[in-house]
C-alpha cells in the first residue's frame, strides 16, 4: 500500500497576466485552482499512473474541505486530520518571462492533532510505502521528520522523504528508502556552494554513506542525477516552453517510484520521471501524462563512472 502525508497542504491558484504592474488592477489572462501540497501532488501523479494511494495530512476551513473533495473525486483515499483555521491558499503568477511565488504559512497546529498524525502513520501497514513531502505548518517543529522516520523504521515502511529540512541529515540514520535534494537544498544541507556535477554527485554519495539507500537529485531543466550503493545515473530533461516549475518536483519523484514500484528498471524509471517532471513544468499545473511517449524520445540517460 502507498501512503502520502502532507503537513502542510494548500490550494494552489495559478495565474497567467502580461505583466505585473504595482498600484493598479492586473487582470489575468487565464487562471486555475488546484488541490495542492507537495505530497498531494505525489498522490495525484499516482492515481494518474493507476497506483492507489491514501493521503493523510491537516485540512481547515473551507478551503481544506475542497481539497478533500478534489482528491475524492479522483479517486484518492484520505484520511485527513481537521483542525481550526483555514487551509492556506497560495498564488503563483506568471508574467511574461518572470514566475512569482506567494506562499502563506497555514493554519496553526496543536499538540494533540501532531500526536494523532504519528498515531496514524503508527497504523500505517508494515511494508506499505510512506512518501512525506513539503512544508511545515505553524506549530510543528522540524523533529517531527525524525519522530516520522524512526517511526517508518520500526514499522519497516518504504520512506521517502522530501522536504527542506537540517534535520533530513538525522533521518539518515533510518535508512530511508529514498530521499530527493534538489541542487539549492543540497547546498544548504552541507554548508556549501555547488559549483559542479562532480560535486553534486560527491555529496549525494555522502548522503548515501549516512544512511540513505537512494539519492535522486533534482536539477530543474537540467534533468537529474540518482545514486545507490550499486550506480549513479545521470539524466537530461526535454525542453520547451516553462510555464510553472512549482510541482515539477513532486512529478518528478512520483513518476520515479511510481514506476520503480510498477516494475520497470532504474533507467526507465528515471527518463520517465525526466519526461513527466517537464511535462508539469510545461503545464499549468501536474502533467496529464498525455505527451510523456513524445518527450521521452528528447531525454539522454549515461551511467556514470565510479570514479567521480
Amino acid at each position: 500500500m502507498i501512503y502520502t502525508c502532507t503537513l502542510n497542504p494548500a490550494i494552489d491558484l495559478f495565474v497567467d497576466v502580461d505583466s505585473l504592474e504595482p498600484f493598479i488592477v492586473n487582470r489575468t489572462n487565464a487562471e486555475d485552482y488546484q488541490a495542492n501540497g507537495k505530497a498531494i501532488n505525489i498522490s495525484i501523479l499516482l492515481k494518474r499512473m493507476g497506483l492507489d494511494n491514501t493521503a493523510l495530512g491537516f485540512i481547515g476551513g473551507f478551503t481544506g474541505k475542497y481539497i478533500e473533495d478534489e482528491l475524492q473525486q479522483k479517486e484518492i483515499n484520505t484520511n485527513f486530520i481537521e483542525v481550526d483555521g483555514i487551509t492556506r491558499i497560495n498564488t503563483f503568477v506568471r508574467a511574461g518571462e518572470k514566475e512569482y511565488k506567494i506562499v502563506n504559512k497555514g493554519p496553526i497546529i496543536p499538540p494533540k492533532k501532531k500526536d494523532e498524525m504519528l498515531q496514524k502513520i503508527k497504523n500505517i501497514p508494515k511494508g506499505s510505502m510512506l512518501f512525506v513531502s513539503g512544508s511545515l505548518p505553524k506549530g510543528i517543529s522540524e523533529d517531527i521528520f525524525v519522530e516520522i522516520a524512526e517511526i517508518a523504521s520500526y514499522n519497516e515502511l518504504e520512506l521517502i522523504l522530501d522536504v527542506s529540512s537540517k534535520k533530513l541529515l538525522d533521518c539518515l540514520t533510518y535508512h530511508p528508502y529514498l530521499i530527493k535534494p534538489n541542487k539549492e537544498e543540497l547546498e544548504y544541507l552541507f554548508n556549501k556552494e555547488i559549483l559542479s556535477e562532480e560535486q553534486i554527485i560527491v555529496l549525494g554519495k555522502e548522503l548515501l554513506k549516512r544512511g540513505a539507500e537512494r539519492v535522486l537529485v533534482s536539477l530543474g531543466e537540467e534533468g537529474a542525477l540518482y545514486l545507490s550503493d550499486k550506480e549513479t545515473i545521470r539524466v537530461t530533461s526535454p525542453k520547451g516552453e516553462v510555464v510553472n516549475t512549482t510541482c515539477a518536483g513532486d512529478a518528478l519523484l512520483s513518476s520515479f517510484v511510481g514506476k520503480l514500484k510498477s516494475g520497470f528498471s532504474t533507467e526507465d524509471a528515471l527518463v520517465y520521471a525526466s519526461a513527466t517532471g517537464a511535462s508539469t513544468a510545461f503545464s499549468m499545473g501536474l502533467s496529464d501524462l498525455s505527451d510523456i511517449e513524445q518527450l521521452i524520445k528528447e531525454i539522454d540517460l549515461k551511467h556514470l563512472s565510479e570514479k567521480l
